[in-house]
Formats: C-alpha cells, structure tokens, sequence
C-alpha cells in the first residue's frame, strides 16, 4: 500500500496505472459494506490513474465465490490485477472461519497459479462497527482503497519483473 506503512528508509511507490486494466470483484453478501469498499476501490484506481473504462466490475453471492471469479478474470488474459471485496462478519454466521479462511486461501491460489496479483479486500471482522471503520468514506481508513494501490503496485511489479528478469 504506497505511503502506508512504510518502514523507515523505503522510498515510497510511484503508482501508474494508466495503461492498466483492473477487475474488481465484489460480494453482494454484505452489500452495506462492500458498497462502500467498492467506492474505495474507485477511489484508489481513480488516484493510481487507471481510466475509469479499464475498470471492469462484477458481482458475486458472497465471499465464499470470490476466488473463483478473480482466478477467472485472471485467466482471461484481459486484466493486470484484480481485486476482491468482501465482508465476513463472525456475528453474522457460524461457519466464519470456513468462509474467511477459504476465501482468503483460494484468492492466494489464484494469484499463484495464474501469476496475476490479485488483492484481497475482503474484511474478515468481529463486528459490524468493525466492518465500518475499515470502511469509510473519503479521508478515512478503507481496504477498498488499500486494495487498489496493492493492485496497481503488485502489477508494476510483475511487468518489471517479467520485462527486466
């Protein structure tokens, strides 16, 4: 994520991409919240430069169906990055860690079996307040946005790498 959390001594990311076409995936379980990481996701492109109609977005049932949809896209050889959104609230379900956790494995796979980044950006929290604050509108803290600018970087880093060895 450029600019957050950077350790001492590391220069920040440039993030560009302008030339780049990203899928975003979101979950329709939750939509109260994963509207909102859409609209940070948004965000995110908008400020790394990619042009609104290089963004593809597509909707899937729950969390649970994200590694599928992004390994997908990712395959399709029309996207750099994809990112997924999503919202697993403990509250909200008994089988939390079997959907947290399947999610995020799956969307770990995908990334390493088809070599293209994909971020994850489905919140796993205790609470709905907890969903809120990860979040919020512009000016506040929202993994929307984060994923985004993980998006965009991790793809300049793959073309880097695969251009220079």
């Amino acid at each position: 994520m450029a600019g957050d959390h950077q350790a001492e001594g590391v220069a920040p990311i440039e993030l560009d991409g302008s030339d780049m076409t990203i899928a975003v995936v979101a979950a329709r379980w939750n939509s109260q919240i994963t509207l909102r990481l859409l609209d940070g996701a948004r965000r995110g492109l908008a400020a790394a430069g990619v042009p609104e109609g290089q963004v593809i977005e597509d909707w899937v049932p729950g969390a649970f169906e994200l590694p599928l949809a992004a390994k997908t896209w990712a395959l399709s050889g029309r996207v750099d990055a994809v990112i997924c959104l999503g919202c697993v609230i403990r509250g909200e379900t008994t089988h939390y860690e079997s959907v947290a956790g399947e999610c995020a494995g799956g969307i770990q796979e995908a990334q390493l079996e088809t070599g293209v980044p994909i971020a994850f950006g489905a919140l796993t929290v205790e609470n709905l307040d907890q969903a809120l604050a990860r979040s919020e509108a512009p000016g506040g803290h929202n993994v929307g946005e984060d994923g985004a600018n993980v998006a965009v970087e991790m793809a300049q880093l793959v073309r880097r790498i695969r251009r220079d060895g």
